[in-house]
């Protein structure tokens, strides 16, 4: 089960996710030496300030990504979650992009964002709702 190519695309897509994550941290250690920012200072500059909130949202969106992941992973089995796994890399890539060149910039990468991420809840959902008829 854990071998099927859909469990291994959702894990590599997760995989990619926490590579993502642990670039956005690496952005903000790299504006912090760039601005002179110490921690635990939070502000001061806007590009601090938006490569924070580009982490920050970040992490917050990975509550709901990664179990709406592998829920549809898991029960609505095939390629769809995991490309939408991999839409959802690429909308937090565009968010950041967007952010750290102004902040009025972010919106098109959330939306895709957060849109993947219903796409997944839905497949989920009828993924589990199919598997419940099925028992």
């Amino acid at each position: 089960m854990l071998a099927t190519p859909d469990i291994i695309l959702s894990g590599a897509v997760t995989l990619l996710a926490i590579l993502i994550a642990i670039g956005f941290a690496i952005l903000v250690a790299r504006t912090r030496r760039a601005t002179g920012i110490e921690p635990p200072a939070m502000g001061g500059n806007p590009r601090l300030d938006r490569a924070l909130r580009v982490q920050g949202n970040t992490v917050e969106g990975f509550i709901v990504f990664v179990p709406a992941l592998w829920l549809a992973t898991l029960y609505f089995h095939g390629w769809i979650p995991p490309l939408i796994g991999l839409i959802w890399c690429a909308g937090r890539i565009t968010f950041a992009v967007g952010y750290m060149a102004a902040a009025e910039k972010r919106h098109i990468g959330f939306a895709i964002s957060i849109f993947s991420v219903l796409a997944l809840v839905i497949l989920a959902g009828i993924g589990m709702v199919g598997a419940w008829m099925a028992a």
